[in-house]
């Protein structure tokens, strides 16, 4: 055969597939900088580019998801329905006390949840006292027990935690674990999954990966949501994960993870159990019935005179995708003199970077505080390529020098607070599942501030006059892989 020939049908092929992928990358109608990096890739690597698409490409939840899904949300509906009719009998203002009425009207028109008053909430920020707290917790548990997380890790200090639950389940305790399945990948093939399951310990595995499910299901969308909730009445979440950090990832070099989780107890903790079982059902289509039953508020709350009002905004490929971008952008911009903001792995999309940008032009004092090292190369080398442009337009950037700061949060005014498990990456934004709890309280917030003050004294700020001298090479590889950031 004409070698000739042969070259003109693989070019035609390539082109023909050239031209259908790219089309298919337009018609997802997502945000430019996705759609141009993915069509970038596709163009630098011809054969390599089609194989990540197929893999990575598109919001793929697969078909049996989503006819689980279909059948879910009637129950969901019903359910929060009641839930908005049993409040709004007790509150229908606005909380009085917080100055950011367009998060708040945001989030009540578009959640489907309410804003749970009432919720008493405790800040945690070290190892030892997150560990402790949650093991008196489980150890109190009196009917149930739900506890989903992204990473078990059952070394060191975990597996007391892991022992107490099982305590819990044989004193009569209905227990429940959802976890990653790439995230907890250790505990679930492992020996205290088995031990779970043998105790009467419902374990299941969320968002599993393999060969034959690439070809249906996007493997990398992730279940990030951190929750343990007991007795349906108290809640933990933030940014913890059940490992024990002088065990956990020591070879990456970046020192010990710092956290911060919020125990809160209240109407919260029934949410977030919902939405753990939730997501259970998504997994195994079996329904749970709280999705039917009325529910009754705890004998706390027919008490309560004070407390913070808090809306709990779960979010992923599954639901409304914009809502937690739309509530972050206009924490942003509803900022008035100060925005804190905690995160890991900082990779905005344009309209965020604008927001960050416009605050600081406007006189709003923006502090950024961000790992001085990160577990992620490629995310190092993207999120400084942006460190250039904030800091002309006068934005803070302090790199935190005491480890892996992993807590996550966006601290507006010292009065409303984004708090949970969303990093400002576009994969937490618009991809993983993930929990954030909006918290309307000044008490709280000075209590987070100080919080952050405290990691600041551990940070050195980056200065303009010195960045601008990094070396051409640095340049280069930040510039490089912000090309591909938004698809990190």
């Amino acid at each position: 055969m004409d070698s000739s020939w042969l070259s003109a049908l693989f070019g035609g092929l390539y082109l023909t597939l050239i031209i259908a992928f790219g089309i298919h990358v337009i018609m997802q109608r997502r945000p430019v900088g996705v759609t141009l990096a993915w069509i970038l890739l596709l163009f630098i690597l011809p054969i390599a580019g089609f194989f990540f698409y197929l893999l990575f490409g598109s919001r793929r939840l697969g078909s049996r998801r989503l006819k689980r899904l279909e059948h879910l949300y009637p129950d969901y509906e019903q359910w929060s329905s009641h839930l908005s009719r049993m409040i709004t009998q007790r509150q229908v203002e606005c909380p009085s006390h917080t100055p950011h009425t367009g998060i708040y009207k945001l989030a009540e028109q578009t959640l489907g949840i309410p804003v749970l008053p009432c919720s008493k909430l405790q800040l945690f920020h070290e190892t030892d006292t997150i560990l402790h707290g949650l093991l008196q917790d489980i150890e109190k548990a009196e009917h149930s027990i739900v506890l989903e997380f992204y990473i078990c890790e059952p070394k060191g200090r975990i597996k007391v935690l892991a022992e107490a639950l099982i305590r819990a389940a044989r004193r009569g305790v209905d227990c429940m674990v959802i976890l990653d399945a790439v995230g907890s990948r250790q505990f679930l093939r492992g020996e205290w999954s088995r031990r779970f399951r043998l105790e009467g310990i419902s374990v299941t595995e969320s968002m599993p990966v393999g060969l034959l499910r690439m070809l249906f299901e996007r493997v990398d969308i992730r279940n990030h949501r951190k929750i343990l909730v007991i007795d349906d009445e108290i809640a933990w979440s933030g940014s913890f994960n059940l490992v024990d950090p002088v065990h956990f990832r020591q070879a990456a070099n970046v020192g010990q993870w710092v956290d911060a989780m919020v125990r809160v107890e209240g109407i919260p903790a029934h949410v977030m159990a919902v939405i753990a079982h939730w997501d259970k059902a998504l997994e195994t289509g079996e329904k749970h019935s709280s999705f039917n039953a009325t529910y009754e508020f705890p004998p706390s709350y027919l008490s309560c005179y004070i407390g913070a009002d808090v809306h709990v905004l779960p979010s992923g490929p599954g639901v409304d995708r914009e809502r937690l971008h739309q509530v972050l952008l206009t924490a942003i911009y509803e900022s008035k003199e100060e925005l804190l903001i905690s995160t890991p792995y900082f990779v905005p999309d344009e309209s965020l970077l604008t927001a960050l940008k416009s605050a600081a032009m406007r006189g709003v004092d923006v502090q950024l505080l961000v790992p001085h090292r990160n577990d992620s190369r490629m995310v190092h080398y993207a999120s400084r390529s942006y460190y250039e442009d904030l800091l002309n337009a006068g934005v803070k950037i302090l790199q935190f020098k005491g480890g892996l700061l992993h807590t996550k949060c966006v601290l507006v005014d010292r009065s409303t607070i984004l708090f949970g498990t969303v990093n400002l990456d576009m994969r937490s934004v618009w991809l993983n599942y993930e929990v954030t709890m909006i918290i309307y309280d000044k008490a709280f917030g000075q209590t987070m501030a100080t919080l952050l003050d405290q990691y600041m004294q551990s940070s050195e700020r980056v200065r303009l006059s010195l960045w601008s001298r990094r070396s051409v090479t640095k340049r280069f590889l930040e510039s490089l892989f912000k090309l591909l950031s938004p698809l990190l």
